[in-house]
């Protein structure tokens, strides 16, 4: 051995991620998974979405096939516009608007003090919260919730 090299820690530190970087730019890079769809393709995928807001990927996906466009149903809603819609009502704010059409029904059994069970009928009108009709029988059958369904909305 005729020379001897002195290498400090930080020189290597220092070159350390520059060789990383000179190692990976010299790879060729090659293009992994399905290639993209043409500019032109997109463009009317966008356009169509824009349009129509409300028409889904399976309507536009539809249309394009009639037009000799093959596109996955899959990558044409990547490309679509994505349009902000207007929050749905709550819960609640639907049960306020819709009270005078709904009604509650609700079939319980109690027991008597001699063991036997009765079987209770009750409808509950929401947009008058008032009782609407009730029905007690010891044994229910079709026929009889079917006859107390039309007592209490004739």
């Amino acid at each position: 051995m005729d020379s001897i090299a002195v290498i400090q820690p930080g020189t290597i530190v220092r070159s350390h991620p520059r060789r990383f970087w000179v190692l990976w730019r010299s790879k060729p890079r090659r293009h992994v998974g399905r290639p993209g769809i043409v500019t032109d393709i997109r463009d009317l995928i966008r356009e169509i979405s824009r349009a129509n807001p409300l028409l889904g990927a399976p309507r536009i996906h539809g249309e394009l096939l009639k037009l000799g466009i093959d596109v996955a149903q899959s990558t044409l809603a990547k490309y679509m516009l994505r349009t902000r819609r207007p929050p749905s009502q709550s819960r609640r704010t639907f049960l306020s608007n819709h009270a005078e059409a709904i009604a509650s029904i609700d079939l319980f059994v109690v027991p008597t003090i001699a063991f036997r069970m009765l079987f209770g009928f009750v409808f509950l009108h929401h947009g008058q919260r008032q009782l609407v009709h009730v029905g007690v029988t010891a044994r229910p059958t079709a026929e009889w919730i079917a006859h107390q369904i039309s007592e209490a909305f004739p």
